[in-house]
């Protein structure tokens, strides 16, 4: 695939050409991403996609934060159930029409009932996780457990600097996805979403001791640096239907 069919990279969004279908407020994320091979990658993309790369690397993204205020079909937030902290690890791909999104690997979330939905309509691979963020002293400290398999789990502490990033196109690659992928009864599906451009702020990574990355195909990962950590406050996030 050229460079020509691939969807441009924006930190602005598209509009929805959809109907709305549910929307969420991510909060506090946390965006750790090492290189890595895009051979590494391919395997773990579902049918019909290949790693989407930068500078000739693909990326491995392990992003914590805290979801609320979701809503479904234009509900009101929906209380407790639409409310926790979420820590995921994802990959980018592409399509054969050249449009761009996330592929999840895992989705740590600590609501059985969110869980169970998501994997049930979506076939997201949400995996029920007593997860948890406490901010103190300016660092957000993020960790989750599988029930599971505890171990299965991520310490990640941040912090954040006051050093807004701006112009910076690895920084967009990286955030600005307005799509995932997903696996839906044999086949691949492309969801939209949408929201403001991130406002993103490089931050400090204090301490990491994760095994997601290893259960999810990467072994060794969280043993290196990650070659970009960014942070920001959040956004409001709409999905569609449409493509």
């Amino acid at each position: 695939m050229t460079d020509a069919r691939l969807d441009p990279i924006s930190g602005v969004a598209p509009a929805l050409t959809g109907r709305s279908v549910a929307s969420q407020r991510w909060s506090g994320l946390c965006f750790l991403h090492w290189r890595v091979d895009a051979a590494l990658v391919a395997p773990l993309l579902p049918a019909g996609l290949v790693p989407d790369e930068y500078e000739g690397s693909s990326w491995v993204g392990l992003i914590p934060f805290v979801l609320d205020r979701a809503t479904v079909l234009g509900s009101p937030p929906i209380p407790y159930f639409g409310d926790f902290v979420e820590v995921n690890v994802r990959l980018y791909a592409v399509d054969a029409l050249g449009r761009r999104g996330v592929v999840f690997v895992s989705l740590e979330a600590s609501r059985l009932a969110a869980v169970l939905v998501a994997r049930g309509l979506f076939a997201l691979p949400y995996i029920w996780s007593r997860t948890r963020l406490t901010v103190a002293a300016g660092e957000y400290r993020y960790s989750s457990v599988r029930h599971v398999n505890r171990a299965a789990r991520s310490e990640i502490v941040v912090r954040p600097v006051d050093r807004r990033v701006l112009d910076d196109p690895l920084a967009d690659f990286l955030t600005a996805r307005w799509a995932l992928f997903t696996r839906v009864r044999g086949r691949t599906v492309y969801l939209r979403n949408h929201h403001e451009p991130w406002d993103l702020f490089d931050a400090e990574l204090v301490r990491l001791d994760d095994t997601l990355l290893e259960a999810g195909g990467f072994p060794g990962l969280a043993d290196r640096a990650p070659d970009s950590v960014l942070f920001s406050q959040g956004v409001t996030t709409r999905f569609g239907t449409g493509a």
